[in-house]
């Protein structure tokens, strides 16, 4: 099951269209842009987040960038809302 964490603090439990993988283009409705796509190695899962959210002045989204550093030690900041899912379901 994947998660889309929106920068307002809600969480919404999502799943792909066809069943199996999210498309580019469902990828980047989630987050509102350009995909960047950041392995979480001790979750096994993706963060996939705005690519030009900094750039764009997004909002801080705190649930996600507590996932980045809390639980992989990745320092840094995510804004705007991201979509958390297993590997599997990018291809």
């Amino acid at each position: 099951m994947a998660k889309w964490i929106k920068a307002n603090g809600s969480v919404e439990t999502v799943e792909p269209r066809n069943g199996n993988n999210f498309t580019l283009d469902e990828l980047k409705k989630f987050v509102n842009g350009y995909i960047q796509v950041i392995n979480l190695p001790n979750d096994y899962k993706y963060l996939v987040c705005n690519e030009e959210g900094k750039l764009l002045g997004l909002y801080e989204n705190r649930q996600a960038t507590d996932i980045l550093v809390l639980g992989n030690g990745i320092m840094d900041v995510v804004v705007g809302d991201v979509l958390v899912c297993d590997y599997d379901q990018i291809k």
